[in-house]
């Protein structure tokens, strides 16, 4: 394993001290599987005093010293060095109430959550792997480290973690740890909403179909909304699944933009609520975009999500059925409207929408719309008020005044973008003449 020279003189400054030091976790499970490492922990035989002792001369960082971690930097890198340690009872589901500090390394690693993380690698000793991570990660399997339901009534989190290590990694889970991420899924109520929220984001823009129903109860822990959607026949010749599966073939189409996943995800949750049978037996859902867009936004306020990306997923998800088909004036008004990123998001959303419907119909020309975009975007085209040929100084020059002004814009920006008035300032000047007259 190639470490960088600033983790090799952490190493180095332990082993001549004499405490045995590793390079742990993540960045084990990454070289081995060939990719490059993000950053690096290790850890030592060394107390955290003398870690500290030991560095005189960098900066260290202590917000952990009393979980045994210290945080040397080098330069603008970080190496946080732990204590080997174990850990006894987890009373917030997340930090352990007592820590004993031990000399070898099994025993630290037997404290950590998966199999795949609990490996760890020392220059001289090479790889120290108790609990057979390497070979699980050859087999593509997701183990807990001993007990699995141990493992998670420890921190909850570690449930959606896993779920995240399988679908980022292509792991499959062994047995006895899936079925303890199901059944344990509700302890995950006990966790803080931001942690929650990150781990989601982190799971999102990886995972496929298969992998959204095959966690269906640990996504639906954090996310109840969606529970009702399981199983729920549309009852429509225009979807080939349930609400929950087109929601997961909808997700895996979507790209990978936090808002348009989020905003996949939660599409279609108000459609139970809505839902209602013609005489011909055919499924409908009347205002479901409406009532989606409402849950979605009371479903990310509970999760804390920051209110940008909030405001992005109610949107997209109240205009999901909004049209979009190629038509210049109409694509226009969208994106005067909406603005473009919000625009080539709900594209985006509503391909992935069609994809998961399981059809192969006829299916809008999604490309020939967003051609169209490019070429309205390419010839800077007068898509807002401030993009008028006119400003507000020149309307009051004509006469114009107080409310009376701003409709005026409105109406000639209207124009502009139905394509029935130039945005020339002659003839936007004659337009407005021609309003004031009217009044």
């Amino acid at each position: 394993m190639q470490l960088p020279e600033y983790v090799l003189e952490c190493i180095n400054c332990l082993e001549n001290a004499g405490f045995a030091t590793y390079a742990v976790g993540g960045c084990v499970r990454d070289f081995l599987l060939g990719l490059t490492p993000k950053d690096y922990d290790l850890c030592t035989a060394a107390t955290p005093e003398t870690i500290k002792s030991l560095f005189p001369h960098r900066q260290q960082v202590l917000a952990g010293e009393k979980h045994g971690t210290v945080g040397i930097v080098i330069g603008h890198n970080m190496v946080e060095i732990t204590t080997f340690r174990k850990e006894e009872n987890y009373r917030d589901f997340r930090h352990p109430d007592r820590v004993s500090f031990v000399d070898d390394i099994a025993l630290d690693l037997s404290r950590r959550d998966f199999t795949v993380n609990a490996m760890a690698w020392s220059p001289t000793r090479g790889l120290a792997d108790p609990f057979g991570g390497h070979a699980d990660l050859k087999a593509g399997v997701l183990r807990a480290v001993g007990d699995a339901s141990r493992r998670f009534t420890e921190d909850p989190l570690r449930i959606l973690r896993g779920a995240r290590f399988a679908v980022t990694y292509r792991l499959n889970p062994e047995e006895n740890t899936l079925l303890a991420m199901k059944k344990m899924a509700p302890l995950m109520d006990n966790l803080a909403r931001e942690r929650v929220f990150d781990e989601l984001c982190k799971l999102l823009p990886h995972i496929t179909a298969r992998d959204f129903i095959l966690f269906a109860p640990v996504i639906t822990q954090p996310i109840p909304e969606l529970l009702p959607t399981i199983g729920f026949d549309q009852r429509s010749r225009f979807h080939a699944y349930d609400i929950f599966t087109h929601t997961a073939h909808t997700v895996a189409a979507a790209p990978k933009d936090f808002a348009v996943r989020w905003a996949a995800l939660l599409h279609d949750i108000g459609k139970v609520e809505t839902f209602s049978v013609d005489a011909q037996g055919e499924g409908h859902f009347l205002g479901h975009a409406k009532r989606s867009a409402q849950m979605a936004d009371a479903a990310l306020r509970r999760l804390k999500a920051p209110t940008a990306l909030r405001e992005r997923v109610v949107l997209l998800i109240e205009k999901h059925m909004a049209p979009l088909f190629p038509d210049r004036k109409l694509l226009r008004r969208r994106l005067s409207q909406m603005g473009q990123e919000a625009v080539e998001q709900l594209l985006a959303l509503q391909r992935a929408d069609f994809i998961g419907t399981g059809k192969s119909g006829d299916a809008p020309d999604y490309d020939a719309s967003e051609a169209i975009l490019r070429e309205i975007l390419k010839e800077n085209a007068c898509l807002t008020i401030k993009d008028l040929a006119i400003n507000g100084h020149d309307l009051l020059s004509l006469g114009f005044s107080g409310p009376q002004l701003g409709q005026a814009q409105k109406i000639l920006l209207q124009r502009v973008l139905e394509e029935t008035l130039p945005n020339k300032r002659q003839a936007l000047l004659s337009a407005a003449e021609e309003l004031l007259q009217k009044e």
